[in-house]
């Protein structure tokens, strides 16, 4: 390929991530419409992918190493099972893990609006956050050809 069709394509692809990751994370979030966690970290990791093809796997391992996609992997569960906890807790020990009733904003707010910002605003979210990581991660360790043991 000539390099200017390179820069074309880098130049399209540079513009059009932030876009890509913004659409990733409506999807996200969205439990009224299509979408969800796993379809918004989905495309979140697209992005990423689509950066690494596009400027070399080195470059896209620059951008998202290892060491970040395991703590967004990590981080990404707690939320999750954090929620369930904080259920539990408020449920006063009747063990009812993701009791969206159960919780403090019940207190506060309708139980359809405290069950919506914890569905769309906590749960998908780290849905999200985990599948975005795991995905990045999977395509890295398929592509990657450096040294085994100097990776981060």
């Amino acid at each position: 390929m000539s390099d200017d069709v390179n820069v074309v394509i880098k130049t399209t692809i540079r513009t059009m991530l932030p876009f890509i990751q913004l659409y990733g994370f409506y999807v996200m979030t969205g439990t009224e419409g299509a979408g969800g966690g796993f379809q918004g970290g989905v495309i979140l990791a697209a992005s990423f992918i689509l950066y690494a093809i596009t400027f070399g796997a080195e470059k896209g391992r620059e951008k998202a190493p290892e060491s970040w996609n395991t703590a967004f992997k990590s981080f990404g569960l707690y939320i999750y099972a954090g929620v369930g906890v904080l259920t539990v807790l408020y449920s006063l020990g009747s063990a009812e893990f993701l009791n969206y009733s159960a919780t403090f904003l019940s207190l506060f707010v309708p139980h359809t609006v405290a069950r919506g910002i914890l569905i769309a605003d906590v749960i998908e979210v780290g849905i999200g956050i985990t599948v975005a990581a795991s995905f990045t991660s999977l395509f890295f360790d398929l592509v990657w050809k450096g040294d085994e043991d100097g990776r981060d």
